[in-house]
């Protein structure tokens, strides 16, 4: 039997959150144990909770939203590559040094970001691993259809907007935040399906990798 590797990483109301984000909230409005015929529970939390996919609609005005997003570019083969520990933001020279395979067209990124998730670290680390703006530049031209990243933002904190833009506006999709502790650097097949959830900018994903 094939490796799997659940790459998602949990969703609990001690989940990591972005700064500004509502924390999410799980409330068990039936309950068996209280006399209810079932259980039920209630679920409030932003689509960018968790594992999650943002779509060009995140922030490009009139950006695909995730539901148009085509599914053969969410399912098939990827790389993950591995960045070294020293490296602190992920720049155009940083790919190029790590010879990419010619024929990728979706890139897992794993980088020092993977020891928070190793270490079940709930706190939120300012000073994360990211892509620059001339990293995303750089993936573009290299005809990456996917890229996703061991934290809960593509780019970095000091840059934000601009990668995201330079990825979105070329229809890149982008698979944020993502546990890689466990996977080796190396090929796989990828599958990341969000929820069909109409005209919204993201949605959630439960993404595994399967070891080829």
């Amino acid at each position: 039997m094939k490796n799997i590797y659940d790459i998602s990483v949990e969703l609990s109301t001690r989940s990591v959150i972005w700064p500004g984000d509502p924390m999410i909230q799980l409330d068990r409005v039936m309950e068996m144990r209280k006399g209810a015929r079932y259980n039920l529970t209630h679920l409030k939390m932003s689509l960018h909770n968790g594992s999650h996919i943002d779509a060009p609609l995140h922030l490009i005005r009139d950006g695909k939203s995730i539901d148009k997003i085509p599914l053969n570019i969410l399912i098939g083969s990827c790389y993950v590559l591995e960045i070294e520990e020293k490296v602190d933001q992920i720049d155009a020279s940083v790919l190029e040094n790590m010879k990419i395979p010619k024929n990728v067209t979706r890139l897992l990124l794993k980088s020092r970001n993977s020891h928070y998730w190793k270490e079940k670290d709930h706190k939120f680390h300012e000073d994360y691993c990211g892509v620059t703006t001339d990293g995303a530049r750089f993936l573009v031209k290299r005809g990456i259809q996917l890229v996703g990243i061991d934290y809960l933002s593509i780019s970095p904190l000091v840059e934000v907007d601009p990668p995201h833009i330079e990825l979105l506006s070329n229809d890149v999709v982008i698979l944020e935040t993502i546990d890689l502790s466990g996977v080796d650097p190396g090929w796989y097949d990828l599958f990341c399906l969000p929820l069909k959830i109409i005209d919204v900018e993201g949605a959630p994903v439960r993404a595994i990798l399967i070891k080829y």
